[in-house]
């Protein structure tokens, strides 16, 4: 479908919401919510004052409400909240996804806490406590209780029974998890096998013990990994008796990929990772700034050495001016060279493909790859300087050839020394137990640059001598 004809469709979407909001629609408004796609229900009623939204809300019932506020951001949800009647919110708050809600909780001060949990039911209380209990950089922190748990010993329909019972949402129906008495986590079933299957069988017979899982300890970045790896809709979360406790979703592994993208980008960027996740707009200027700060500052103080090199090497520069010319492009070169080194290196780390243990091979590689890169930049550099320099600017006693060979030899050097920069530095911060990301592009093109100049000017100050 082209986007012309999806804008079409959401427009009259939100020309039926506003119908139905006025009574001129033979649809309700919880038909047409219940059938519409929530980022599409979200974006409608941003659109809308904060009253409007909660007059919306009061038209709808609990468990759609719950799973529609379950939709906004973190933000929004925090926003709205005070400005709900607490009774009214409590059955909203109890029909939210599980771990929406934990979040949820989490952003609550510890007044806010008290004043709602009088109003929830027992278990929503004691669920909500358990989950918010959690580190939130942890499989237990991601988890959601949403899910649904047979018997090993119940017949097919039984078991269709107690799912019935359990009721769990749409989207996390398709898996099954068999368990024990004691809630010992067993095996796996799809709800395609039990409909398929005799109501009197045995879910013993049936089902597959061979399962993936996560400790509720374990890292929610390798908790993502994992589902992304095993391409699972969820990823069954036990505590250390093995019991099942929770599960994390396919579309929390998302969530949690694209925090840490965000923050590894932010930090190879030289940018101070936030703990809030606000967008860029609603950040603000001193939240900006203080997150640049600590390393452009920093770097600036260390770049400072480049501009000690350049005047130790002045004498060189005024015999040998054109040095001046291709300083822009070495330091330049220089730092394309090792960010791209540093990049394809911190990825296949970030993807398991190689660690820190393979430094000697990963350096070999980048070496022998760099050569071949260094031999295409200083050739270019050769050709322009022996062929398309003016005559001004050849010293005495120098040729166009031996003055192209120095500078295309130094600007190679600094090729392949920016490329062992690039790609040793993550490997030598994941060595010393730190995140790879934190080998900064800019603090490597700061290094690169410091080297580059030495490499530069200790071969040029050399030419002139002999």
């Amino acid at each position: 479908m082209e986007d012309k004809e999806i804008d079409e469709k959401f427009a009259q979407l939100f020309e039926q919401l506003n119908n139905s909001l006025s009574g001129d629609s033979p649809q309700s408004l919880e038909e047409i919510i219940d059938d519409s796609p929530p980022a599409i229900i979200i974006e409608f009623l941003l659109e809308k004052d904060d009253e409007e939204i909660i007059n919306i809300f009061k038209q709808l019932n609990p468990n759609l409400a719950g799973r529609t506020f379950s939709y906004f951001t973190i933000d929004k949800q925090y926003e709205l909240f005070p400005k709900f009647p607490k009774r009214f919110f409590s059955d909203v708050f109890t029909h939210m996804y599980s771990d929406v809600r934990a979040d949820l909780f989490q952003e609550f001060s510890k007044e806010e806490q008290i004043e709602i949990l009088p109003y929830l039911n027992k278990k929503t209380r004691e669920d909500v406590i358990v989950l918010s209990a959690y580190d939130p950089e942890t499989a237990g922190g991601i988890m959601s209780t949403d899910f649904a748990t047979i018997l090993i010993h119940m017949t097919c329909q039984q078991a269709l029974a107690k799912i019935r019972h359990d009721a769990p949402s749409q989207k996390m129906i398709y898996y099954v998890y068999v368990v024990n008495d004691d809630m010992e986590m067993l095996g796996i079933i799809t709800l395609k096998d039990l409909i398929m299957a005799d109501p009197k069988d045995i879910v013993k017979e049936l089902y597959n013990d061979n399962f993936v899982y996560a400790d509720v300890n374990d890292d929610r970045e390798y908790v993502a990994a994992q589902i992304e790896k095993h391409d699972l809709v969820a990823i069954p979360v036990l505590n250390n008796l093995n019991q099942l406790v929770g599960i994390v979703s396919h579309e929390e592994a998302i969530d949690v990929i694209r925090a840490e993208h965000t923050e590894d980008m932010e930090k190879f960027m030289g940018i101070v990772p936030s703990e809030d996740e606000q967008t860029y707009l609603a950040t603000s200027i001193i939240q900006h700034f203080k997150k640049r700060v600590v390393w452009l500052v920093s770097l600036a103080a260390v770049g400072l050495i480049s501009g000690v090199i350049i005047h130790h090497y002045q004498n060189v520069v005024e015999q040998l001016i054109i040095l001046a010319l291709y300083l822009p492009m070495m330091t330049a070169t220089g730092g394309n060279t090792g960010s791209q080194a540093a990049t394809v290196v911190i990825r296949s780390v970030a993807l398991g493909q190689t660690n820190e243990n393979d430094w000697l091979q990963i350096l070999f590689k980048e070496l022998r790859i760099s050569a071949l890169l260094s031999i295409c930049v200083g050739g270019l550099v050769f050709i322009k300087i022996a062929f398309l320099t003016s005559q001004d600017l050849l010293p005495p006693n120098m040729t166009f050839s031996y003055l192209a060979f120095i500078i295309s030899l130094a600007i190679g050097l600094q090729v392949i020394t920016s490329a062992m920069v690039g790609a040793g530095l993550p490997l030598l911060v994941r060595r010393l137990g730190g995140d790879p990301a934190v080998a900064a592009s800019p603090a490597i093109t700061t290094t690169v640059d410091i080297t580059g100049l030495l490499i530069y000017f200790t071969i040029a100050s050399n030419a002139i001598n002999l």
